[in-house]
């Protein structure tokens, strides 16, 4: 019996400590995530005592209220956001609704006096624009959803100063310093301009580019021909 469990003893292998040390990294790398991936599980749901707690603060505060840092770090970095000089990040209320307009409170003629709903543009992108009317020093670099009640929507805006030489002289950002990047959210240029916009449907046959006007414009012009050449 001694001499058998001698000989079993002999045929096991030892294993080596790189292997083992391999093996552990493996395990390792597969369960261990970053601090950003848990701070997007967290906003998923987040909790909504102290949402609420932080809208009454926001409905009391104004429209506008520049804010120190992004209340969603990840989704902030995710979008160019950096923690320097130059970058600027602003809290916006919107009412929600049906995008009605102002009437004009003065006089006009009948055609101009109408309260038309504007649906096509997003809250997002209307956001974006309220913010760069209101800091015309500032560019709009994106946008983000923190939360929302029963009568408003609430974003966080990242804003960049084209002026300051901490922007200049960032190879990452300084191509918002060029004067065809000014105005970015009144021109449609920004990522919830370009959604609205339909811009994001590629296909061939779709008629949104330059734009769903230029679209349009070409198709009535196309069938005007076809008229003609029938007759």
């Amino acid at each position: 019996m001694t001499e058998k469990k001698s000989t079993e003893i002999k045929l096991k292998k030892p294993v080596k400590k790189k292997e083992k040390a391999k093996e552990e990294e493996k395990v390792h790398s597969k369960s261990v995530k970053g601090m950003y991936y848990y701070v997007k599980q967290a906003w998923k749901k987040p909790e909504k005592k102290t949402l609420r707690e932080r809208m009454i603060d926001w409905r009391a505060s104004d429209v506008f209220t520049k804010v120190e840092k992004p209340l969603r770090i990840d989704r902030a970095r995710g979008l160019g956001y950096k923690a320097k000089k130059g970058f600027v990040v602003i809290r916006v209320r919107i009412k929600r609704g049906g995008h009605k307009r102002q009437r004009p409170n003065k006089g006009r003629r009948s055609k101009r006096l109408h309260i038309r709903k504007n649906l096509k543009m997003n809250y997002k992108w209307i956001s974006e624009q309220r913010v760069e009317k209101k800091f015309k020093n500032l560019v709009v670099l994106n946008s983000y959803l923190i939360g929302k009640d029963g009568q408003h929507y609430f974003y966080e805006v990242i804003c960049v100063d084209p002026q300051m030489p901490e922007i200049k002289n960032d190879s990452t950002i300084n191509w918002i310093c060029k004067p065809e990047n000014q105005k970015r959210t009144m021109r449609g240029l920004t990522s919830a301009a370009k959604k609205s916009r339909g811009l994001r449907n590629k296909h061939p046959t779709s008629k949104v580019r330059p734009s769903v006007r230029a679209g349009n414009r070409r198709t009535s012009r196309n069938e005007g021909v076809r008229k003609k050449h029938k007759l």
